[in-house]
């Protein structure tokens, strides 16, 4: 199982929408088995609340499947729980690298990584564009999803 987190700010915008993004891909293509992912906050300011009503709002308007959530901060021992740290911005690695204290298997990547539209998604909770972060965040999600179904390929041969 490859364990992947998604990391924000607050864990109630753009990390529960990738989170939930990403498990809706993997469930339309049935790759349950093989991929398991989580979403955490840097901070603790939003911790033990439900996705923000927007962005729940525009994840049901895109027909994408809600699971329960509840905000919760990333810790230093989450490091070595997962595969992948996805983070939205800069500002959210710099607050892993404080956590965490390093990043010395190169775990930390920003969701854009994966596609070729290189940039930071900014927070819809102080923009209002949760239309832009849903679709850059999809973006995101999809190119990590098929960099890692094309990893997973060349590995196997």
């Amino acid at each position: 199982m490859y364990n992947i987190v998604f990391v924000c700010y607050g864990n109630i915008c753009r990390s529960p929408m990738a989170e939930m993004i990403f498990k809706d891909l993997i469930y339309k293509n049935n790759k349950r088995y093989k991929y398991s992912c989580v979403s955490r906050a840097t901070s603790m300011e939003e911790l033990g609340n439900p996705i923000y009503p927007p962005a729940l709002a525009k994840l049901k308007e895109k027909d994408i499947t809600i699971e329960k959530h509840i905000a919760t901060q990333i810790k230093k021992d989450d490091y070595d729980k997962y595969d992948l740290i996805i983070v939205m911005e800069e500002r959210n690695r710099n607050d892993l690298l404080r956590i965490f204290g390093q990043d010395n298997s190169n775990k930390i990547h920003l969701i854009l990584e994966y596609t070729d539209n290189l940039r930071m998604i900014d927070d819809p909770w102080y923009t209002g564009d949760f239309e832009t972060a849903y679709n850059l965040i999809y973006e995101g999600c999809l190119g990590l999803y098929n960099y890692l179904e094309s990893r997973v390929v060349q590995d196997e041969i």
